[in-house]
């Protein structure tokens, strides 16, 4: 038996098979469609400000902590009226901990301040042992 060889042709390309996209822009568009129906109906809780009245009856409720963290406009920490850096940061919070086992710390930040600071503060408390933080938020 021979074996023939047939020399392949210019016309005869080896062409890559080509992918069907058509079922995944289907799936996407289903799960898109999905979102749009079940965003209105999801349950947000809102958040309501202090209007900065010092009148107003809920201010009178409020309980200063001893733990006060404020963050000024100018992305300072202040803890106890003592300025910190970040690195002295975490070990204030250890000691303050320690120190008051029970208490919720507020911090106190200013709406000029950036969002970065704030989220530096909260991997600091947590990274102390805090679960829970009471945020005030200073009015412009």
């Amino acid at each position: 038996m021979r074996k023939r060889f047939r020399p392949l042709l210019e016309e005869e390309s080896v062409d890559e098979p080509l992918i069907n996209l058509t079922p995944l822009i289907d799936v996407v568009f289903v799960v898109l469609i999905t979102f749009m129906l079940i965003a209105p109906v999801l349950d947000i809780d809102p958040v309501d400000l202090a209007l900065g009245s010092p009148a107003k009856k809920e201010t009178s409720n409020f309980q200063a902590s001893p733990i006060s963290i404020a963050v000024h406009a100018d992305n300072s920490i202040w803890i106890q009226q003592t300025r910190l850096t970040m690195a002295q940061l975490e070990t204030k919070l250890r000691q303050e901990k320690k120190k008051y086992p029970r208490a919720v710390p507020q911090v106190v930040h200013d709406s000029k301040a950036s969002f970065g600071t704030y989220q530096t503060i909260k991997n600091a408390l947590e990274a102390a042992g805090f679960e829970q933080m009471d945020v005030i938020l200073k009015p412009n």
